[in-house]
């Protein structure tokens, strides 16, 4: 079975949510220690939202120097997929595995709502299973979730193709371009901010086009990456 690590930081809310979500998806949860430098031989890795070290210093800023970090990010050069939901992207950029940084919503406000996005890149480890431009509905809860980076960065992610997600309807927090989700150019490290992982079980998660509280695209992100890892390990 695929086994998924979620990290738990100090102020971390999300790490059970995520790991239900992954059993829902088919995989095995593991849960990882922030002070533990082992991965205990998972196949991928989940940084999940909260307010890690309670954002003290800037949001993700202290969590990038957890022991667990040196081995997510040697991992993740190497090819191993790692998702890094509203924290856990912060952590991501802090820890330069992608681009730009996040700064506060420009209402200067927190923020909860359902959040309609577009899919823009479905060629990543996290998003096999969508279809390119198709909306999603996904819950967004954040108070640093503006997406920032320099004009040049910014073209430079259009070029390549590495704006996964886009805001759709209203901007919640004024990041740059629309932009709510980004990968690196290997496509197995993937940051956004709305959780997939409130979205993943029928009368739960967000409304859709089928109905009231029918909405599971969250699923959809872990499925996307079982499907993959199943499929290199089948490969090897």
């Amino acid at each position: 079975m695929i086994r998924i690590g979620v990290v738990t930081f100090p102020g971390t809310l999300d790490d059970r949510d995520a790991l239900r979500a992954i059993r829902l998806a088919g995989a095995e949860g593991v849960a990882l220690w922030h002070g533990d430098p082992s991965l205990h031989g998972v196949d991928a890795v989940m940084l999940p939202g909260g307010f890690s070290y309670g954002d003290y210093l800037r949001a993700g800023a202290i969590a990038r120097f957890a022991p667990v970090m040196a081995a997510v990010i040697d991992q993740a050069k190497v090819g191993m997929p790692v998702l890094g939901v509203c924290n856990g992207f912060q952590v991501l950029t802090e820890s330069h595995l992608l681009p730009g940084a996040m700064i506060k919503n420009n209402h200067r406000t927190f923020i909860c709502r359902e959040q309609q996005l577009s899919v823009e890149n479905t060629a990543t480890a996290w998003t096999g299973a969508f279809k390119p431009g198709e909306r999603i509905t996904i819950p967004l809860k954040n108070q640093d979730g503006q997406f920032v980076a320099s004009e040049r960065t910014l073209d430079q992610l259009e070029a390549e193709g590495r704006v996964v997600f886009r805001y759709q309807g209203w901007n919640p927090n004024g990041s740059r371009r629309d932009i709510a989700g980004v990968t690196n150019e290997a496509g197995n490290v993937v940051g956004l901010m709305p959780h997939p992982e409130h979205a993943v079980e029928k009368g739960f998660g967000p409304d859709s086009e089928a109905g009231p509280r029918t909405g599971i695209d969250g699923l959809r992100f872990f499925t996307s990456v079982i499907a993959q890892l199943t499929k290199e390990g089948a490969l090897k």
